[in-house]
């Protein structure tokens, strides 16, 4: 099975290939192979190589700058996936699309399900939500979208190791260190994400092998650890934790703030937690709740 794998850089795809299964053919693309704010060469691979799967883990993720540069978001959000999405309507792949909590307004403060009207906030939302609908039109039941929430992982740009920092940092200096309290959602580690999508995929083969079973995959799934907390509960675990596991001799002390205390360019959900339940029983898998896999990465950082 040949799979053509966008954002290889990043926490996610770096996870992904880290987990690769043995029987897959991996096209790597990283932003030097394919650029997607370049939609025509995104169409153009994808029909040069005829994977059997595009999974894109590749994203404009910069939710404040994004605000201030609509467009880019727009193209590499929503236009490079539609783009291929085309291409594989035309070899006959299917497509597996990341996507986020921020297509949700975080307004109902009760766990969003997978086939709710979508209802971003702000410019990556709606560019998030943009990719996911036309990637499903071009596509149709050859579409899967899976949504995750407050990604993290032992490498790239993200919550945990961006606290580490401020923590080992603030405890030095004796300083409090500063967190929003008052957003609330579900932290998801990269590891246990970059495992669903590659069940998922194996789930449809399988489905596909035993079509008599009359059984049928979901085509929109969420995938987040279980549980729920806030930026600030985040935080805490993560100092505790990174001590625990020798990473911090001391953490800092927490203040919490709220969301109008420390203003940004877009605006957030205040309540993005994920309803999974569907998607795990759809899966096979059984989740971690978020402290249990926050030490688990933690652990990794700890051993390297």
């Amino acid at each position: 099975m040949r799979i053509l794998l966008t954002g290889t850089t990043g926490q996610l795809g770096r996870a992904l290939m880290a987990s690769l299964p043995a029987e897959i053919e991996l096209i790597a693309c990283d932003r030097n192979l394919l650029d997607l704010a370049d939609v025509d060469a995104c169409q153009s691979l994808v029909e040069q190589q005829r994977p059997d799967w595009v999974v894109n883990a590749a994203a404009y993720t910069a939710v404040d700058q994004a605000e201030l540069d609509p467009h880019l978001a727009n193209v590499v959000n929503g236009d490079a996936p539609a783009a291929m999405a085309a291409g594989l309507a035309k070899t006959g792949g299917r497509m597996l699309q990341l996507s986020t909590d921020f297509v949700f307004d975080g307004r109902q403060g009760s766990p969003y399900q997978p086939k709710q009207s979508l209802s971003p906030l702000g410019v990556y939302g709606a560019s998030k939500a943009a990719g996911e609908t036309q990637v499903r039109k071009v596509l149709g039941d050859r579409a899967y979208v899976l949504r995750t929430s407050w990604l993290y992982g032992p490498v790239g740009r993200n919550f945990l190791l961006t606290m580490l920092s401020l923590h080992k940092a603030k405890a030095e200096a004796g300083e409090q260190l500063a967190v929003v309290a008052d957003q609330v959602g579900c932290p998801t580690s990269s590891l246990g994400l970059a495992k669903a999508c590659w069940q998922l995929i194996q789930r449809v083969r399988q489905v596909q092998r035993d079509a008599s079973s009359g059984e049928k995959l979901p085509s929109i799934l969420h995938w987040s650890d279980a549980g729920v907390a806030s930026w600030y509960d985040f935080a805490e675990a993560i100092g505790e934790l990174a001590v625990d596991a020798g990473l911090l001799q001391q953490s800092a002390a927490i203040k919490p703030i709220t969301t109008a205390d420390y203003p940004t360019s877009a605006q957030r959900p205040s309540y993005s937690l994920l309803d999974c339940t569907s998607s795990w029983e759809a899966l096979g898998l059984e989740p971690q709740h978020w402290r249990e896999a926050l030490g688990s990465v933690i652990s990794v950082l700890a051993s390297d």
